[in-house]
């Protein structure tokens, strides 16, 4: 497998990348996991282009983690060469309706996104997307937010989406070869509970799920610094740590 950052940025676009966005790649299928907020000019950028992605995976209905979702629709509904079929779309309960809404009704196609994606509503568990097993848990999160688990043959990642402290992190993440985990809040500093994890934190799950590799990402620069959420990673987990950012390739 391979992991490439489109954006890590978490809560609004930061000074040099996207919100959350990562394409995970496998036999020539790519998953673009979250859609924030900037991620469709970085996709532009990406060998993917805005036609090679294969399914979409949204892990919760916040606007830095679904955005460009709404955006890429012009892109599928009003190509020159012609429609695209409908790409499988993957979220929690209405993201069809979310992505509709954001949208806004046109003339002719109503408030309906049918034509663009094919809407499958996530639940716990474990199923099939393209080459690839997927399964996906609630964390905890103040709307419906799925963790996600990616396996392909004998290698695996996890990526914790936006969450608090919760013990389905370590079930997800368990002897993986890549941890992808946000680290928004630093240690140091007052945060509220059940909304987001310091690096500290996310290192204490990557040692328990006996993760290879911790990548940390969901950096809100304007409130703290990925180089102390970095360290306090250090702390907590022995393993391999790395900093995502915008335009990082990682093979799994």
């Amino acid at each position: 497998m391979k992991l490439s950052v489109l954006g890590c940025a978490g809560s609004f676009p930061g000074p040099d990348s996207p919100c959350s966005s990562y394409i995970v790649e496998a036999d020539g299928f790519r998953l673009l996991l979250d859609f924030g907020n900037g991620a469709m000019g970085a996709l532009q950028r990406h060998p993917a282009g805005l036609h090679g992605i294969d399914a979409i995976m949204l892990s919760h209905l916040h606007l830095d983690h679904m955005t460009d979702a709404c955006v890429y629709m012009v892109v599928r509904r009003y190509d020159p060469d012609g429609k695209h079929p409908p790409l499988p779309l993957y979220g929690p309960a209405g993201a069809g309706e979310r992505i509709a809404s954001m949208y806004g009704p046109e003339e002719g196609v109503g408030g309906s996104v049918e034509d663009v994606y094919d809407v499958k509503t996530l639940q716990p568990g474990r199923f099939a997307v393209g080459p690839f097993t997927v399964e996906v848990a609630r964390v905890n999160h103040p709307v419906e937010t799925f963790g996600v688990r990616i396996e392909h043959g004998d290698t695996a990642m996890a990526y914790s989406a936006d969450t608090g402290r919760t013990d389905a992190l370590v079930k997800l993440a368990r002897d993986v070869d890549l941890f992808l985990c946000e680290a928004s809040y630093l240690e140091d500093k007052p945060h509220p509970p059940d909304l987001h994890l310091t690096g500290f934190e996310a290192g204490e799950y990557a040692t328990q799920a006996h993760a290879r590799r911790l990548v940390l990402t969901h950096f809100v620069k304007a409130w703290g610094d990925p180089e102390q959420s970095l360290e306090e990673a250090r702390r907590s987990f022995a393993g391999p740590i790395d900093l995502a950012y915008a335009g990082a390739e990682y093979s799994i």
